[in-house]
């Protein structure tokens, strides 16, 4: 699966770093339809779909 993001060892400069540790976990569960998002406003909306269907 080419969109998930892979955990790893950090250097201390985390700033560097697009994604923390504790992030990886939450993307690799986001439905593909939200990463897959052609633009920011898309993704936002689908996000915010796919979390109101957690609660």
């Amino acid at each position: 699966d080419g969109f998930k993001v892979k955990e790893g060892r950090y250097q201390l400069d985390i700033r560097k770093k697009f994604f923390t540790m504790r992030m990886v976990k939450h993307w690799n569960r986001l439905p593909r339809e939200v990463i897959e998002a052609p633009s920011l406003d898309t993704f936002k909306a689908r996000l915010d779909v796919a979390l109101g269907n957690l609660i």
